[in-house]
């Protein structure tokens, strides 16, 4: 093998290892799942006549990582939180979000599903609610399906 031959094999090597390393490395962002949800005060229990609306976006990561935020307008929120239930019926509050401005309201750096919460979420047995003064349990909500 010649100098020419030797010094293509290893570049070679090095391209294949710097493209394996990249490949292991975003793999998990690009199985990530991304979802948004639109919220409305229909999809309460029980319905909410409202003129609110909100949108939510979350990302679950393969590690069971959380983020994301929900917005909202035509409504003062006072809390919002991520709840673990199925679509009509009510359940407990598993992640709070925080608020960061007016209409804004997003989940905190570090959040993360337990195993059970992870099959809640793959079961479409999540959802967003956001809360008011006028409407203590929630006055807008959106089931968050993967």
């Amino acid at each position: 093998m010649n100098a020419v031959e030797r010094i293509a094999k290893r570049l070679f090597r090095v391209v294949l290892s710097v493209a394996t390393i990249w490949v292991i490395g975003h793999s998990g962002a690009a199985l990530a799942d991304e979802i948004t949800v639109v919220l409305s005060g229909q999809n309460e229990i029980p319905p909410v006549t409202t003129p609110a609306t909100g949108t939510g976006t979350l990302t679950i990561g393969p590690d069971k990582s959380v983020s994301g935020k929900a917005a909202v307008s035509g409504m003062s929120a006072t809390v919002a939180h991520i709840h673990e239930a199925a679509a009509g019926s009510n359940g407990a509050i598993i992640i709070p979000l925080t608020k960061t401005s007016d209409n804004v309201w997003v989940v905190p750096a570090g959040a993360r599903l337990t195993d059970a919460q992870h099959e809640s979420y793959k079961a479409g047995k999540l959802y967003f609610n956001i809360h008011s003064e006028a409407h203590k349990s929630g006055e807008i909500r959106g089931q968050i399906r993967p």
